[in-house]
């Protein structure tokens, strides 16, 4: 399917794009934590997807109704016990699992209704944080934006810490990318790479 998407969106979320080539054309989607919908709405237009957003923020659901974006209102830490298992292909948390407090039990849920699993988040391992943290700050960064007294960011973790949850969780990594600045790293991934992406599914 042709890409009709404004150039100014592949931009500013590279991040969109590389979620997109894991996904298969007409796919049942579910967009955890989906904000405006926009993640959504790329995966409509590019791949043809059907999908269902869930947000909490008001002000978010009034954009995702704006973009057409079928959304449901609910708090990911409650669980997804209004979806029942295997209803998707693909469940996404993308760039949302930092600002989780119950995150093994959303990785659990994840794998319950859907298929696969796609997580994105940033990397906290990468080395700009890690000379924050040595001269003494928390790291102020594009993909940590926040500083420490205003952020919902609660678990930030690395590749490693992300990887070792996969396993208590009994997920199979099935890919993993690694980006900075929109660029795929495959050179000491941890240490260069501002943001992370996993596609996994239930181990058997």
């Amino acid at each position: 399917m042709t890409d009709t998407t404004a150039p100014s969106t592949i931009a500013l979320r590279p991040d969109f794009a590389a979620i997109a080539e894991w996904i298969k054309p007409g796919a049942k989607i579910l967009d955890l934590g989906c904000g405006d919908g926009s993640l959504l709405r790329y995966l409509r237009d590019t791949r043809n997807v059907f999908g269902y957003g869930v947000e909490i923020d008001d002000d978010n659901l009034l954009s995702c109704f704006c973009n057409g974006i079928n959304v449901i209102q609910n708090d990911l830490e409650t669980g997804l016990s209004s979806f029942e298992s295997d209803s998707f292909d693909y469940v996404i948390l993308s760039q949302t699992l930092q600002a989780t407090r119950h995150t093994e039990g959303i990785i659990q849920e994840m794998l319950r209704v859907g298929k696969e699993g796609i997580v994105s988040f940033p990397n906290f391992g990468y080395w700009k944080n890690r000379m924050q943290v040595i001269s003494g700050h928390m790291p102020v960064s594009k993909n940590l934006p926040y500083h420490w007294y205003d952020t919902p960011n609660i678990h930030l973790c690395t590749l490693g810490d992300f990887e070792a949850l996969c396993q208590q969780c009994d997920a199979r990594i099935l890919e993993r990318r690694v980006m900075n600045g929109g660029h795929p790293v495959n050179f000491l991934p941890n240490l260069m790479g501002m943001l992370a992406f996993y596609r996994f599914e239930r181990r058997e």
